[in-house]
C-alpha cells in the first residue's frame, strides 16, 4: 500500500507543474516535435526539454524518430483516468490552431 501512495504522490507532483499540463494537454490533440512545443508555450529549448525528459521518465510520454525530427506523444496506457482529467485542460484546441502555419515535420 505504501508503493501505490508513494507512486500517486510522484504522479501528483510531476502534474502539479503548469508547464507539464499544459505539454500533456497538447499531446492529446497530436504528437509534437519539441519545436513545436517551444513555439506553442512561449518558452525555451532546455526547458521544454527538461520537462518532456521527466514526463517520458514517467511513463507518460514516449518519444519516436521521424527522419531528423523527434516527435511526442501522450501514453495513457498505464494511466486511464488521466484521459478524463486531462481533457479538462483549457486552451489546447486554439493553441492547435496555431501550429497550422508550421511547416510539417512528419
Amino acid at each position: 500500500m505504501n508503493d501505490k501512495l508513494a507512486e500517486m504522490a510522484e504522479l501528483l507532483k510531476l502534474l502539479g507543474d503548469r508547464t507539464r499540463l499544459a505539454i500533456l494537454g497538447l499531446l492529446q490533440e497530436r504528437d509534437l516535435c519539441v519545436g513545436d512545443i517551444v513555439e506553442l508555450l512561449g518558452t525555451s529549448q532546455p526547458n521544454a526539454s527538461q520537462h518532456l525528459r521527466r514526463l517520458k521518465s514517467s511513463g507518460l510520454v514516449r518519444e519516436s524518430k521521424r527522419g531528423q525530427w523527434v516527435f511526442y506523444s501522450l501514453n495513457l496506457d498505464d494511466f486511464p483516468d488521466l484521459r478524463i482529467f486531462l481533457s479538462q485542460l483549457p486552451g489546447r484546441k486554439e493553441r492547435l490552431r496555431s501550429l497550422s502555419g508550421l511547416v510539417d515535420r512528419g
